[in-house]
């Protein structure tokens, strides 16, 4: 008997290549029907998971109290990596830029101006506090000629490449 293919171990089907596509069919839907049972147990297992809801609520006001993540553009030019962020409500005093040949991690925090009570709020989906984010960059580039700026709410963040090392063939001249 040939080894069953992922498939056919999924699913409970078994398929032979001397099986006409009539037969293939049959064999499938009565092996599927046999199968019901153990997805009846599998939606009783989702009922009593379910029930252990307040476990994941505890897990999503931890996950809250985190860092929040920045998003990026990363691109480059012939000469450069850029990469471009919007960081709104943050001042460029307040913004950790690191770096090393390959890798970069921007971090900040964004305070509230003020304080407003959880049931004032009709809709709260700004990012209030820590946030980082570090990118593993597709190139070296030059540590010391990195710029950064910020216009418009937007950081820009320019790496120049380091140019790799060409190889060279030289001549040999007889004298």
């Amino acid at each position: 008997m040939a080894k069953k293919s992922f498939f056919e171990k999924l699913t409970g089907a078994s398929w032979t290549s001397e099986d006409s596509s009539e037969e293939k069919k049959i064999k499938t839907t009565k092996k599927i029907k046999k199968s019901k049972a153990p997805q009846k147990e599998f939606l009783k297992k989702e009922t009593l998971d379910e029930k252990k809801e307040p476990e994941v609520k505890k897990e999503e006001e931890w996950l809250s109290e985190s860092e929040g993540q920045l998003t990026i553009d990363v691109y480059q030019t012939p000469n450069e990596v850029v990469i471009k962020s919007t960081i709104a409500g943050v001042k460029p005093e307040d913004i950790d830029i690191t770096m090393t040949n390959d890798m970069i991690t921007i971090k900040g925090k964004r305070k509230k101006d003020e304080e407003v009570k959880e049931e004032d709020y009709y809709y709260q989906e700004c990012y209030w506090g820590p946030f980082s984010r570090s990118v593993i960059l597709p190139v070296d580039v030059e540590v010391d000629s990195a710029e950064a700026s910020m216009k418009n709410s937007i950081l820009t963040i320019k790496l120049p490449k380091i140019e790799k090392v060409k190889t060279k063939k030289i001549k040999i001249k007889s004298e």
